[in-house]
């Protein structure tokens, strides 16, 4: 069995209909499975960061990073992934 590979995704952008359906779909289409999610509106403004597994042989990671740039123009939302290993060395003091 392969080693778990995570990623993060966080989203950012004006509330509206339809983000998280759309933004799990491409997970989906990737063999993404979700880990952890949280998400928040305040004052309109929706935020979404979640982790995610990635080890599945059907995610290459750039055309899934792509994939949810394309669907973060499309949406007019920032939509940002980061493999976990690269996000926690960033945040290390």
């Amino acid at each position: 069995m392969n080693e778990q590979k995570k990623a993060v995704v966080s989203i950012l952008g004006a509330d509206r209909k339809g983000i998280i359906a759309a933004v799990t779909r491409v997970l989906y289409e990737y063999d993404v499975n979700i880990l952890d999610i949280s998400q928040t509106i305040v004052s309109g403004l929706f935020s979404m960061i979640l982790i995610a597994d990635i080890s599945s042989e059907h995610c290459v990671f750039e055309e899934l990073k792509n994939s949810l740039t394309a669907l973060g123009e499309k949406l007019n939302v920032q939509i940002r992934i980061q493999r976990s290993e690269i996000f926690e060395a960033m945040h290390q003091i």
